[in-house]
C-alpha cells in the first residue's frame, strides 16, 4: 500500500476541495479585516499638493515616495486640429441648433494634459505649461484631479479605493475649496475615508509642537500662521505673494539684464567634434510655447538661485555689495557665468520687497502697501493673537517650505525680530538643520498624524459622507 501504489483519485479531489474551501474562508476574513481597518498593511496615503510641487507617500514613512511638479502641460487638441485642417472647425457645431460650444467648454473637453517630471521634460509642439493655482488657491480642479491620479496610479501604484487619504490644505483655504476636494476624493476615487489638515498644523506637528508660529515660504507664496493647541488661528494668518518662484524670476531677469542668456535644455544639443571636445548646436522649434520656454528657463534659474544665494546679514545696500567676490556657475550649455551682488540682493527681497522693483523686467505688485517683509509679517501675526500666547509664539517660530532653506535665513530673521520684538519676549527661530525636512515638513507632519493610533477615529468616512453630505467635512476636519 505504501510501496509506490497508485494514489486514490477521489481522495485527491476531496483534499483539493477542502483546500479551496479554506482559502475562500481566509480571503473572506482578510477582506472583512481590511474593510474595518484592522490590518496594518492598509496604510493611509498622505498628499501635500503645493503651488510648486506635489508630494505623496505612505503614512508612517519619513519622506514622500513621489515628488513632481504641480504645473501641468496642456495641449488644446482642437486648436492643433484646426491649424492642421481649417475645415474641421465646422464639424464642432451642433447639428441641431448650429451653435458652437463656449471657449471654456471646448478647452476643457478637448485639451490633453501631461503630468509629472518626465512628461514635462519632453518638449511638445503647442504645449502650454499651466498651474492649477492662483494666489495659493485651486482654480482648475480638472488639473488637480489629473495630478492626484498621476500620484496614485503612476507613482505610488495604488488603488485609491483601498487607502484612507490625508490631504494637506493651505491655511487660507475656503469652505468651498474644502468641500470640492472632499467631493472629488469620494466621488472620483471612492476613498474609504478622508481627512483635511492645514499646512501650518502639520508643520507644527512635524516639530513636535502643538503651539507655534509657522513661517511657510513655498513656491507660490509665503504664509505666516499661528497654531494654538493644534488649530490655526485664522485671524492671525498673514500672506505675501513673494515665494520661491518670484525670487527665481528676479534672479532670471537680473541675469538677463546683464546680457546673460540662459538657454533651455531643449533648445540645443552637444555635438562631439573631437574626443572630449563638444560644440553646441542650436535647435529651432517654432511651435514651442512661451510658457514652456519660461518653465524650462525657470528650472535653470531656480538651480542658480539655490546654489549661490545667501541672505545678507543686514539690509542689502547697492554700494556695500558693489565689489563683492564673484561666484562661478556652469550653465547646461557649458557657458560659465559669474554672479556677484545678485546672490545677496535676490534673497533680501524676502525682507525688503521693494528691492524687486529695482530689477529690470519685474512687474510691480498690484498693491505695494500690502506686501510686507518677513519680520513685519511675523510681528503682525503675533500681535493679532491673544496676549496670553504671544510669549510662547515668539519662542516657537518655525521655518518651513523650500524657500526657507536659503543660507542664513534663520539667523537674519531672528536678528531682525530681536530688534523689533517687545523686550520681555524671548525670540527663538527654529529650523531643521536638514533642508529636506524643511522642504517636506508639511508632508512629514501628515505622515506622523495619519499613523497615530489616537487619530484613527477622526477620519471622515465614506459612510458619513453618504449620510450627512459633503458639508460634514467642516465638523470632522475643523
Amino acid at each position: 500500500m505504501y510501496g509506490g501504489g497508485k494514489s486514490n483519485p477521489s481522495l485527491s479531489l476531496s483534499l483539493k476541495s477542502l483546500l479551496v474551501g479554506l482559502l475562500v474562508v481566509v480571503c473572506s476574513e482578510v477582506q472583512i479585516l481590511v474593510a474595518f481597518g484592522c490590518l496594518d498593511e492598509v496604510s493611509a496615503i498622505v498628499v501635500d499638493l503645493g503651488s510648486y510641487s506635489c508630494k505623496a507617500g505612505y503614512a508612517g514613512e519619513d519622506a514622500p515616495k513621489a515628488v513632481f511638479p504641480s504645473a501641468v502641460g496642456s495641449i488644446d487638441q482642437m486648436e492643433v486640429d484646426t491649424e492642421a485642417n481649417p475645415e474641421k472647425e465646422a464639424d464642432t457645431q451642433d447639428p441641431k441648433n448650429n451653435a458652437k460650444p463656449s471657449d471654456a467648454d471646448k478647452s476643457k473637453a478637448n485639451r490633453k494634459l501631461y503630468v509629472g517630471t518626465q512628461a514635462l521634460d519632453y518638449r511638445r509642439d503647442h504645449m502650454e505649461v499651466i498651474s492649477p493655482f492662483k494666489d495659493g488657491v485651486v482654480v482648475d480642479w480638472d488639473m488637480v484631479d489629473n495630478i492626484w491620479n498621476h500620484a496614485f496610479r503612476q507613482r505610488l501604484l495604488i488603488d485609491p479605493k483601498e487607502h484612507p487619504m490625508l490631504l494637506a490644505e493651505p491655511s487660507i483655504n475656503t469652505a468651498q475649496q474644502r468641500e470640492k476636494a472632499a467631493e472629488v476624493m469620494f466621488e472620483n476615487y471612492k476613498v474609504p475615508a478622508l481627512f483635511l489638515a492645514k499646512n501650518a498644523v502639520l508643520t507644527s506637528f512635524a516639530s513636535g509642537r502643538s503651539t507655534s508660529l509657522v513661517v511657510d515660504s513655498g513656491g507660490g507664496s509665503t504664509v505666516v500662521a499661528a497654531v494654538h493647541d493644534g488649530y490655526v488661528l485664522q485671524k492671525a494668518v498673514a500672506t505675501s505673494p513673494i515665494g520661491g518662484e518670484f525670487l527665481t524670476d528676479c534672479m532670471m531677469k537680473s541675469l538677463e539684464s546683464k546680457g546673460i542668456v540662459i538657454k533651455p535644455r531643449y533648445s540645443f544639443k552637444k555635438k562631439e567634434i573631437s574626443p572630449g571636445e563638444y560644440k553646441i548646436v542650436d535647435l529651432d522649434f517654432p511651435n514651442t510655447t512661451e510658457s514652456y520656454r519660461l518653465f524650462c528657463t525657470r528650472a535653470i534659474a531656480g538651480d542658480i538661485k539655490e546654489s549661490v544665494s545667501r541672505v545678507p546679514d543686514s539690509s542689502y545696500d547697492e554700494a556695500s555689495y558693489a565689489n563683492v567676490p564673484m561666484t562661478s556657475y556652469e550653465l547646461p550649455d557649458g557657458q560659465t557665468i559669474e554672479i556677484g551682488a545678485d546672490r545677496f540682493k535676490v534673497p533680501d527681497i524676502l525682507f525688503n520687497p521693494s528691492l524687486a522693483l529695482t530689477i529690470p523686467g519685474i512687474e510691480g505688485f498690484s498693491d505695494p502697501a500690502s506686501v510686507k517683509g518677513l519680520p513685519q509679517m511675523v510681528l503682525e501675526s503675533i500681535n493679532k493673537c491673544d496676549i496670553d500666547i504671544r510669549r510662547e509664539l515668539f519662542s516657537s517660530i518655525l521655518l518651513a517650505g523650500g524657500t526657507s532653506s536659503m543660507q542664513q535665513l534663520k539667523e537674519r530673521l531672528e536678528k531682525e525680530l530681536m530688534e523689533d520684538a517687545p523686550q520681555a519676549a524671548r525670540v527663538k527661530v527654529l529650523a531643521s538643520g536638514n533642508a529636506i525636512e524643511r522642504r517636506f515638513s508639511v508632508w512629514i507632519g501628515g505622515s506622523i498624524l495619519a499613523s497615530l493610533g489616537s487619530f484613527q477615529q477622526m477620519w471622515f468616512s465614506k459612510a458619513e459622507y453618504e449620510e450627512h453630505g459633503v458639508s460634514y467635512i467642516h465638523r470632522k476636519c475643523p
